[in-house]
């Protein structure tokens, strides 16, 4: 049942100690993966954490966060490294590294390995790393890990790891039960009734109308920095050219028209079709058999029914396309026949054919004159496309050389465009009118890696748009200056100053609503006005009803409380304070042939599967011995947020 699954989910699973695999998946089929020479403020031999024997660098470090943060923006696409950091997502990936560290520690002092040819049958199943005929191709292989500064021990180590936590880690999450008692207090929890209200205090009801000062705009503006963080914006430049740069190029010669009406002389020449009955027989001495009585006057049909058989007709066929059916010989012998004749027995794929010709179609041939037409059409399409693509080639390797955007495209006569500042999912930065060329829009992600002034060619429409483009200016993701921002600024410092009035006003009505006073009673006692209550009484059951839509977050609270009581919960984007009253609670019955026992231990199970994972990972990690470089770790945290 869905909602066991989700209600009852752990928040810690497998993926913090096995996750690191999906790295070096997600590494190759991406093209940004971290530049570790970007991060030169940080020497590469410094060490972030030791665990066991093994060190654990500033350059793992960052190239697992900048991995983390590529991952991030498959959901986010504006996601910075900042705004990562501050919500501790750094953290995170270090905890991930030290688990995963431990893991292939522990591993080796019980004696476990995971032998070469284990790794390479692993290395073999990634895609990433297969040529054109879908085999694992050495070349592919090196490239791709030379696109993404990875040796191939680095890649062989991770893999190695990744296969001992599957030795230890498996084992001990595999056929997990769930104890009868546990699974019945949890089935009883869904047909749980709870009942109480919740009340909402806004934080724009009570935030000040007036200006702040200078000084607390100031200091507010440092202490909240991280929300007024801009995501990374980039100029670009760019050009088309198509089919029109090469028009002088694509009307053929009066030479190349006839020359190509002389080497498909088949095509422009006479053509003669044929319809035919023809019946198939094993032998060639019942295909003469047949033969022989049509002469004496039977019909095809009434012959091929004497001997169980029946005809079939083909229409309308060139010589060429009997014989691809058939054969040459069969295809020779009914073009030798007269129309309403029979052919003459030929061997065919299938057995022998007797034919009659039942209808002759004859097409006169088309003079050079009568053929020019069709032939300048096809001549102008592919001089179009010969030339398009030469031109491409040159245009290339011009960029290649150190060619500038502007240089070629004079060379072209196109115009050079330039965008707005636009963020990484192809929106114009700050609201401004007008919207990127829909055509641009493939390029962006290559744009959003590439450096200043260094042009690329793009193909837009295959074989017939192509793209050059080019950085033009790179603004980082930064905290925007308060000059900028202010009036943004000024409406956050109001919005925090109305929160912590609504805390302190929800505050007071959880302490009157503690004394087991009704909550619109003690939303009264603590005089607080412009207060909304919603009367709250619902079973798990009617909750998870809501499946495919979130729970709201109160609802969640109230179903997490003790009866009695009464709490706080700040509402989402800090627009104000609930507070969460459970009067009453009915505890749910479940028999013992009732559907959700069942279902409860069957969703239970992978949760306490995770938990002894976690359990297991924490515990190699204190077997070991981890310890932490506290300053290697705010040096890493400093650089990658820009903030040397």
């Amino acid at each position: 049942m869905k909602f066991f699954r989700t209600f009852f989910k752990s928040k810690v699973g497998l993926g913090i100690t096995l996750g690191f695999l999906a790295l070096i998946a997600f590494a190759f089929t991406t093209s940004d993966v971290a530049n570790t020479s970007f991060f030169g403020g940080v020497a590469g031999g410094d060490r972030v954490a030791v665990v066991g024997d093994r060190r654990i660098s500033t350059s793992d470090l960052t190239r697992a966060a900048n991995d983390a943060l590529q991952q991030r923006r498959q959901e986010e696409p504006t996601a910075s490294m900042p705004a990562f950091i501050e919500r501790g997502g750094l953290e995170q990936v270090l905890e991930q590294l030290l688990s995963r560290a431990a893991i292939g520690e522990y591993a080796r002092r019980l004696g476990l390995r995971a032998g070469d040819n284990l790794v390479n049958s692993e290395i073999r199943q990634i895609g990433a790393f297969r040529g054109p005929d879908g085999q694992f191709s050495e070349s592919v292989y090196r490239q791709a890990l030379a696109a993404q500064g990875l040796s191939d021990a680095t890649v062989r180590e991770d893999l190695r790891t990744g296969l001992l936590a599957r030795q230890l880690l498996i084992p001990a999450t595999f056929g997990v039960t769930t104890p009868e008692a546990l699974a019945r207090r949890y089935a009883g929890l869904f047909k749980e009734r709870r009942q109480g209200a919740i009340a909402f205090v806004p934080s724009a009801a009570l935030a000040p109308a007036g200006q702040p000062s200078e000084d607390q705009l100031a200091a507010f503006y440092q202490a909240n920095r991280a929300q007024f963080i801009r995501p990374e914006r980039r100029v670009i430049r760019y050009a088309f050219f198509d089919e029109g740069a090469v028009a002088a190029q694509v009307e053929p010669t009066a030479e190349a028209v006839a020359a190509f009406y002389r080497d498909n002389s088949a095509r422009f020449g006479p053509v003669e079709r044929r319809s035919l009955n023809q019946l198939i027989v094993p032998t060639q001495q019942q295909a003469e058999a047949v033969a022989r009585a049509v002469a004496g006057g039977q019909t095809l049909q009434a012959a091929a029914g004497a001997s169980g058989l029946r005809t079939s007709a083909l229409t309308r066929l060139t010589r060429d396309e009997l014989a691809s059916q058939t054969s040459a010989a069969v295809a020779d012998a009914v073009f030798a026949t007269q129309q309403g004749q029979v052919s003459r027995p030929a061997r065919g794929v299938l057995g022998w054919h007797v034919a009659q010709v039942t209808a002759i179609e004859r097409t006169p041939g088309r003079s050079l004159e009568q053929a020019r037409p069709e032939i300048v059409t096809a001549l102008r399409e592919q001089n179009r496309a010969r030339a398009l693509e030469t031109l491409s080639q040159e245009v290339d390797d011009t960029l290649n050389d150190g060619g500038s955007l502007a240089q070629v495209a004079q060379t072209l006569g196109v115009q050079v465009q330039t965008t707005p500042p636009l963020t990484t999912d192809g929106r114009i930065y700050g609201g401004a009118g007008g919207e990127v060329d829909a055509r641009l829009r493939p390029a962006l992600p290559t744009a959003f890696q590439m450096d200043e002034s260094a042009p690329q060619l793009a193909e837009i429409e295959a074989g017939r748009t192509f793209l050059i483009f080019d950085v033009a200016r790179i603004e980082e993701s930064a905290a925007a200056p308060l000059a900028e921002v202010r009036d943004d600024v000024v409406a956050a410092w109001r919005l925090a100053q109305g929160l912590a009035a609504a805390s302190r006003a929800a505050d007071a009505i959880a302490a009157q609503a503690r004394g087991g006073r009704d909550l619109r009673e003690a939303v009264r006692l603590a005089g607080v006005a412009n207060v909304q209550i919603e009367t709250i009484d619902l079973t798990r059951e009617q909750l998870a009803q809501t499946a495919g839509q979130r729970v709201p977050p109160p609802l969640a609270l109230l179903f997490s409380m003790a009866q009695g009581t009464a709490k706080k919960l700040e509402a989402e984007r800090r627009l104000g304070f609930y507070i969460v009253d459970l009067q009453r609670i009915e505890a749910g019955t479940v028999e013992a042939n009732d559907p959700l026992l069942a279902q409860a231990r069957t969703a239970l199970a992978p949760v306490a599967g995770e938990e002894y994972a976690q359990q297991l990972v924490t515990a190699m990690r204190a077997a070991v011995g981890t310890s932490r470089n506290e300053a290697a770790i705010a040096a890493v945290r400093r650089q990658l947020a820009g903030d040397n």
